[in-house]
């Protein structure tokens, strides 16, 4: 009899599979979102009055279409005036056009987070509470963040923890009582599992890390990936170096019924870098299922290429395509070259990880 019920409970399982459907979800995770001087010159319509409706018009559809999309904001939202580089300061308008894209949550500790202070910091806040998005890794006061946190998403019926750290701010300090995440391994640990203990089903780390402009992961990062995989994370998300590095999808090794989804750094997503390796960035897809157990669990990783086309006026703005898809005989070349270097790190370094056709 127990032979006949291992034949027939599967069968079962997957007909009401069929009928009702496992709880299953898409997420999407994108690198960095900045503003340089040029961009908002390009942007700028009036005084301070800005026009960004063309810059994501030619995203993917898996962004607008994901159950849930995730940006990395590396800039303050401020008031006038504004900045790029070295102390960014961009306009709600940025912000406002990065949600009509369809993103979901913005990440905000970043090494650029305290370029205006804790009043830019406080500003940036407002800002996203007015738009009504959710954001995450820095906080008006400690109050506030035990407030936020922990931060839970119901997706499709998953609950999906989400937390975020950087490893610095350009060595300013927080002030005025507001709280920025910094990597801490002690903070991190009470942050994980406080979020599991709230119901979290699964449990992204969104983290700012790495050496700017190197292609492979430094062994701070590797070490930080490794802790983090103890925990019994699900899905760590790295951003900061400004070009890619090699994403792994494999069992955890402290805990091999748990798929992990590892990604060193999704590169750029819009930006006015001109160096090959910074002009694009990639796109992560990720997969989440609930299984015949009833435990959720990351089924599939996969990346798209992205590619940024500079303009110099809100008609002719910048743009960020699908990194393949550029035709522009301008930057064809340039987008060529980034996806020939971009491929050759994923192909060499990349686990389980393949590029998405869809």
């Amino acid at each position: 009899m127990t032979g006949l019920v291992a034949v027939i409970l599967p069968l079962y399982v997957s007909i009401l599979s069929l009928i009702f459907g496992y709880d299953e979800a898409e997420l999407v995770f994108v690198g960095d979102a900045m503003q340089h001087s040029a961009q908002l010159d390009a942007a700028r319509c009036g005084k301070n009055t800005y026009d960004y409706s063309s810059y994501f018009a030619s995203l993917p559809p898996c962004v607008a279409m994901a159950d849930f999309a995730v940006v990395n904001l590396e800039t303050p939202v401020s008031s006038p005036p504004y900045s790029g580089y070295p102390c960014f300061n961009a306009p709600p308008e940025f912000a406002r056009a990065l949600k009509e894209a369809g993103f979901d949550l913005f990440l905000t500790a970043n090494n650029h987070t305290l370029d205006r202070g804790a009043a830019g910091l406080r500003a940036t806040i407002a800002n996203l509470d007015t738009l009504g998005v959710r954001h995450l890794g820095t906080y008006e006061c400690d109050s506030a963040r035990a407030k936020a946190l922990p931060l839970i998403a119901n997706i499709n019926n998953i609950k999906v923890g989400f937390l975020n750290y950087t490893y610095g701010t350009n060595g300013i300090n927080p002030s005025q009582g507001v709280v920025v995440d910094y990597i801490d391994r002690n903070r991190i640990k009470a942050d994980v599992d406080s979020t599991r203990a709230a119901g979290a089903e699964a449990i992204a780390v969104c983290i700012h890390w790495g050496d700017e402009y190197v292609l492979l992961p430094n062994k701070s990062q590797q070490r930080t990936a490794d802790f983090l995989e103890a925990l019994g994370v699900d899905m760590i998300i790295g951003a900061h170096p400004h070009v890619i590095q090699p994403m792994e999808f494999r069992p955890n090794r402290y805990y091999p019924e748990k798929n992990i989804f590892l990604v060193y750094s999704l590169g750029n997503f819009v930006s006015n870098m001109k160096t090959p390796d910074t002009r694009g960035g990639a796109l992560a897809r990720v997969r989440l299922k609930r299984g015949e157990d009833n435990k959720i669990t990351v089924s599939e990783a996969y990346y798209k290429l992205l590619f940024t086309i500079p303009g110099s006026s809100p008609k002719n703005n910048y743009k960020v395509l699908e990194a393949d898809k550029v035709e522009d005989p301008a930057w064809r070349s340039k987008a060529e070259t980034f996806i020939s270097r971009a491929k050759a790190i994923f192909d060499k370094h990349n686990i389980a990880v393949p590029e998405s056709t869809e």
